[in-house]
């Protein structure tokens, strides 16, 4: 009998705001919602930007110091809150759009001398130091060397070419709540993911994991391409070169599963399995599968499951613009044929099957709950959905590492004969949908509508409706499947399929016939859909398509396994269940974030366990480890 994978908590971060209560799903929405609703949302990003503070039932202190009313703070702050979340053009708190990468202001603090470097003719400053000593060694290049330590100061600005990216609300700085010293920024928003996760699951972690033995647990985190900022491997790379000191912490917190690292060293004590799997734009489906495989097959009963990326540096975007990946200035410029970029402009820089013109770079962490059904029954959890499977498959041979290829047909088709395995052709036919990659590139927009479109036909579907939340929060590059399947829940929890909002009209050379796109929101219900497939179609040939159960569909499949007496047994748990995650939503809505790091906190060594022929025996573990293992090749042996 398989397991099956249920969704009992969601947490992280993005553009759009705080994944718990789905908050960041309602600012996609925000124009449809009540106004209690719009305001309760807007409240939540006005304490996690740093604007104000509950203090009372209907009290907020603000930065400044005035306390105000819930209805007069926003009267004040609304426009700023909606203009600084989703895509946006990049603010200075993130990086000088005037100075250009590679480009900007440098101060050299050499420790000693003599210290030789390389400059172009035009950094040279207009008075040379009396201890520099020139050499020529191109005609646009100077070796400067200095004869004595000197602290001074180069620049050259210049225009940042791409302009637009996919920012964490502006004021939000995820390291102020907790002790996060020289953390990568990446990991500062894995650490606010998890510890939303864990408030918004309504458990406590400890409980939950003493039901299971300690090895029975999974954490399956990381990023796509590791922590690229000056506190990672930006910083390692770039020290040597500006005179600065590689430090200790650079190396080790610049790679990419460092994500799971963190969760289990000082957030959950995990000693179970850790797997930290990098796929490019399927980096969270990559690490999805694994978890629901481990789970269906009864090896893990609980897996922590997620990214947090971190890419919106000047270098990672001048990367990404030189292969022709992004949207510009000047393509933005051409497309929508103006001299001038507006703050519109670039709101509207990501058009997933619209004229377009490359995607948009975006930063979020998002994190999900996973366990075994009967441990989701067990323990009273909530049921937010479950995840049966993902299938992932690479392209074959190709013209290019970065030109799409076959393996998206494979991995979209399998998640959709499933769902119809599982449910039913007319359900599959009238009450799935798909969370489409959407990035915005042209290629992507015939390539992928032509994957979509022919599985549809194949599958008798005559009007897919069409996701692609990029159109607002951007390409957060191995998180985007995370900020999908946020998403997905959302839409059960509010009943609305977001439009692609930022694009008039569809382009004329996408696949269509069996698809149905909208630049509207569409109102569905809560229990309109029975099924989500959420797709990702990478770089390198990295695909993935998870196929994600509506928390009604969960439901009845649990009720068919273990009867309704022991699902209002359940029920009544979940009680107080959602009482506690209703208590996180208001703690964290109120600016109280109390965050789960726990650094240094009953570290083991191996002194202290209690080791026997039959079993491993750890302190504050509630449950021993097991040595009695079945020999699987018993026909063979």
């Amino acid at each position: 009998m398989s397991h099956l994978p249920v969704i009992i908590g969601m947490g992280g971060v993005s553009p759009a705001g705080r994944t718990s209560g789905h908050h960041a799903f309602k600012r996609l929405i925000l124009s449809q919602l009540s106004l209690g609703q719009q305001q309760a949302s807007l409240l939540a990003l006005a304490s996690l930007t740093g604007l104000a503070k509950q203090t009372a039932a209907d009290e907020w202190l603000t930065a400044k110091g005035e306390t105000l009313s819930a209805a007069l703070l926003l009267e004040q702050k609304k426009q700023a809150l909606l203009d600084n979340t989703l895509i946006r053009r990049i603010h200075p708190d993130w990086f000088d759009v005037h100075a250009q990468p590679g480009r900007r202001t440098l101060t050299l603090k050499p420790d000693t001398s003599p210290l030789r470097f390389i400059l172009r003719q035009r950094q040279l400053p207009q008075r040379i130091p009396a201890n520099w000593q020139l050499r020529d060694i191109s005609t646009t290049e100077i070796e400067v060397t200095l004869t004595e330590p000197q602290e001074f100061t180069m620049a050259d600005p210049h225009e940042a070419l791409v302009q637009a990216a996919g920012m964490l609300p502006t004021g939000f700085n995820p390291g102020a709540h907790y002790r996060s010293a020289n953390h990568p920024r990446a990991l500062q928003m894995a650490v606010f993911g998890v510890s939303d996760l864990l408030g918004q699951s309504g458990l406590v972690w400890q409980d939950l994991a003493a039901q299971v033995n300690p090895d029975q647990i999974g954490v399956f985190a990381s990023n796509s391409i590791g922590q690229l900022d000056q506190e990672g491997w930006g910083g390692l790379l770039q020290n040597p070169v500006i005179g600065k000191r590689t430090t200790s912490k650079q190396m080790p917190l610049g790679y990419a599963q460092m994500t799971a690292d963190f969760i289990n060293a000082y957030m959950l004590g995990n000693i179970g399995q850790s797997s930290g799997l990098l796929g490019a734009c399927a980096t969270f489906l990559y690490n999805l599968q694994a978890a629901t495989n481990a789970i269906r097959s009864g090896r893990l009963k609980i897996a922590v499951v997620g990214t947090s990326d971190a890419p919106v540096t000047p270098e990672i975007i001048e990367g990404f613009r030189a292969m022709g990946a992004l949207a510009d200035n000047a393509s933005l410029r051409n497309l929508d044929g103006v001299e001038q970029l507006t703050d519109a402009h670039y709101r509207r820089a990501c058009r997933p099957f619209a004229d377009n013109c490359g995607f948009t770079i975006a930063e979020s962490a998002q994190f999900i709950l996973l366990v075994a059904d009967d441990l989701a029954v067990e323990t009273g959890a909530q049921i937010l959905g479950s995840v049966p499977e993902v299938f992932a498959n690479a392209d074959g041979f190709k013209r290019s590492i970065s030109a799409p290829g076959i393996g998206n047909y494979l991995t979209l088709a399998k998640a959709a004969a499933l769902g119809r395995s599982l449910l039913g052709e007319k359900a599959l036919q009238e009450r799935s949908y798909v969370h489409a990659h959407g990035t915005s590139t042209p290629k992507n927009r015939t390539t992928e509508s032509h994957v979509i479109n022919e599985v549809a036909k194949a599958m008798g579907i005559k009007a897919w409706p069409i996701a692609a939340i990029k159109a607002y929060v951007g390409h957060s590059q191995g998180t985007a499947g995370g900020d999908q399947i946020m998403s997905a829940l959302g839409t059960w929890a509010e009943g609305w399929l977001p439009g692609i909002t930022t694009v008039d009209n569809f382009a004329s050379d996408i696949h269509d016939s069996n698809l149905k796109l909208n630049n509207q929101h569409q109102e569905i219900g809560c229990e309109g859909m029975d099924m989500a497939l959420l797709n990702a179609k990478g770089f390198g040939g990295n695909n993935a398509s998870a196929l994600v159960l509506s928390p009604k569909v969960t439901q009845g499949m649990l009720m068919a396994r273990y009867g309704a007496k022991t699902m209002q047994a359940h029920q009544a748990k979940a009680e107080q269940t959602l009482a506690a995650s209703q208590q996180h939503d208001a703690d964290f809505t109120a600016g109280r974030f109390n965050l789960n790091y726990q650094f240094g906190v009953n570290v083991l060594e191996g002194e202290e366990l209690k080791i026997s022929a039959e079993s491993l025996e750890i302190p504050g573990y509630a449950k021993k480890v097991s040595l009695n293992l079945k020999n699987p090749f018993e026909d063979m042996l």
